[in-house]
């Protein structure tokens, strides 16, 4: 997707979901758009706003429609909190993981270094990001991939804030799952998303 194009959807979801949104190139572009006069503005109805907060997560995750959608019915359907649960589907994906643990930039990096073989799951490769990872699970880079330069100078790594329910070294490059991620009120409106569905 071009730069041009993940720009517009992080304005139109009101969230940096790509990395370039974070960028200092995201930051001018919008300033120059604000300074160019006053736009028409629209009502958004609450079927919007739903669907709005549905694509936010949905891209921020990089999820496809039919997996999003699973997460969601089968948070619905467990005895446990639902939003909580919702967060834990999205949070325990090796991918996501990998995201947390800083070894890739962005979702789309780490669902590529997960796709490509280079990571272990106790001791066993996995190149399937959906899998959902659980409590006392091993992460490690294969050794036939450590040598690749995504994986190089990573010691000032670190200096990451870590996930409470997870560590990571970064001179060994390899980590574990302590906990399950608890869910914390954040950018995504999960009773948006549960309504959209549910509607």
């Amino acid at each position: 997707m071009r730069v041009r194009a993940k720009f517009k959807k992080c304005r139109r979801y009101g969230a940096p979901i790509f990395g370039k949104c974070a960028s200092a190139k995201f930051a001018i572009s919008e300033q120059k758009r604000k300074t160019t006069g006053p736009r028409r503005r629209t009502m958004i109805t609450e079927y919007g706003k739903q669907l709005i907060e549905k694509q936010k997560l949905k891209f921020s995750y990089f999820l496809k429609e039919k997996k999003l959608k699973k997460y969601v019915f089968d948070a619905i359907d467990s005895e446990n909190e639902t939003f909580g649960e919702i967060y834990k589907s999205l949070e325990t994906r090796l991918d996501n993981v990998i995201y947390r643990t800083g070894l890739a930039e962005s979702r789309i990096m780490a669902k590529q270094i997960v796709g490509h073989g280079h990571i272990l799951v106790n001791g066993r490769k996995l190149n399937v990001p959906s899998y959902a990872v659980k409590i006392g699970d091993k992460i490690a880079v294969r050794e036939e991939s450590k040598d690749r330069s995504i994986f190089q100078n990573l010691e000032k790594k670190d200096l990451i804030k870590l996930p409470n329910w997870l560590s990571f070294d970064y001179k060994k490059l390899e980590g574990e799952i302590k906990e399950y991620p608890k869910f914390e009120k954040g950018e995504f409106d999960f009773q948006q998303i549960i309504e959209f569905y549910t509607r």
